[in-house]
């Protein structure tokens, strides 16, 4: 089986999307796949060469005459590659494999990360579509997806081959009690309901310091707010770091606001280093929680319920234990391996019989 992956980039700077296809393209040719991908380049370049996932570069970029460039060479890298299936993570790839699919014999699949783009539609043109959770499954239909096309497979990067073995994390130096956030800077991750929710938590905790990670368009304003508040001094931001499990590891309360969010990767990240968290019940939030078994569910957007889940996780330790406990149960589910294999079954469905040869189940989940 033949595999090309189509991504904007392969950024190293903490992107969940090219996180979770470079985690699946790898596996898979540890698996005995022919893999590819096609982006623009970036950190992971070097990362997919060494574990035998050939790069083909790609600019993407929507300017007319950028676009018609990168069509023209990418029809000649499927050439080159003959894959067997074309794997779209992003629209633009979609688009450009759609385009050409008609001159070259592959199956398509599109694969939705992000339940908040409207255009994510567009992935309907593949033969399959991948859903990071069954929220987005639900929502791609609503919109007019056929729902005969959807598959969901969560998104796993337990044991992943391009981050650092947990026990070799050594943990961050925190203020405590600590309360961490691991996201990008934008809108939808909630951080403005976060720091006010901070701010209201903080009276009652007068010793407790909010650690803002990551990096983003927004984090100006996001700092402006924090600069603006009396708690000013316990709150702060930590730009990009390559590896947030640090801060996991060595926080009391793990916490993620979003007002959107697909699945959430970095809720699976902070499972496996034992934080209690404290997320929104929106989207797929609930599905990577366990449906709340594995961490407390609030309301988005409502600064009160995220104030008093990051109260009730501070002021009881016994409680917090027990979340910390159930965070780590049943994550063997969730492991790069058992992605792999449920996406080798979505490309089963639409790829010739005579195409498939793979290992054993039993291999594929070794």
């Amino acid at each position: 089986m033949r595999v090309l992956h189509v991504l904007n980039d392969v950024t190293d700077r903490g992107n969940g999307i090219v996180n979770a296809a470079v985690d699946l393209a790898m596996e898979q040719a540890r698996q005995g796949m022919t893999v590819a991908m096609v982006s623009a380049g970036g950190g992971y370049k070097p990362v997919l060469e060494r574990a035998g996932v050939t790069h083909f570069t790609l600019d993407q970029s929507r300017r007319p005459g950028r676009i018609l460039r990168a069509a023209l060479l990418f029809r000649k890298q499927i050439a080159e590659f003959q894959p067997d299936v074309v794997h779209a993570h992003m629209r633009t790839g979609l688009l450009l494999a759609w385009l050409w699919r008609r001159f070259h014999k592959f199956a398509l699949v599109g694969h939705v990360h992000n339940v908040h783009d409207r255009e994510s539609v567009m992935m309907g043109l593949a033969d399959s579509v991948i859903a990071v959770s069954q929220s987005v499954a639900e929502t791609m239909a609503k919109r007019g997806i056929v729902r005969s096309k959807i598959r969901v497979v969560l998104n796993r990067t337990l044991g992943s081959r391009r981050s650092s073995e947990l026990i070799d994390v050594a943990p961050a130096n925190l203020k405590r009690p600590s309360i961490v956030t691991v996201c990008g800077m934008t809108q939808r991750k909630g951080i403005e309901e976060l720091i006010i929710a901070f701010e209201m938590a903080g009276e009652k905790l007068p010793e407790a310091h909010l650690y803002i990670v990551g990096d983003g368009p927004e984090r100006e304003r996001f700092e402006q707010q924090a600069r603006r508040s009396k708690l000013r001094d316990r709150i702060h931001f930590e730009g990009f770091q390559a590896v947030p499990q640090a801060y996991m590891l060595s926080t009391d309360v793990f916490v993620l606001a979003s007002r959107r969010e697909s699945f959430g990767l970095v809720l699976i990240e902070a499972r496996e280093a034992g934080c209690a968290i404290v997320a929104t019940d929106v989207d797929g939030i609930a599905e990577a929680l366990d449906g709340g078994r594995a961490g407390m569910l609030v309301p988005p957007q409502n600064v009160e319920a995220l104030a008093g889940g990051l109260c009730a996780m501070l002021e009881d330790r016994d409680a917090r234990n027990l979340w910390k406990s159930r965070a780590r149960e049943g994550l063997a589910e969730y492991r790069v391996n058992v992605m792999a294999y449920e996406v080798r079954h979505v490309y089963e469905e639409i790829v010739p019989a005579g195409k498939w040869q793979a290992p054993s189940s039993v291999a594929w989940l070794k």
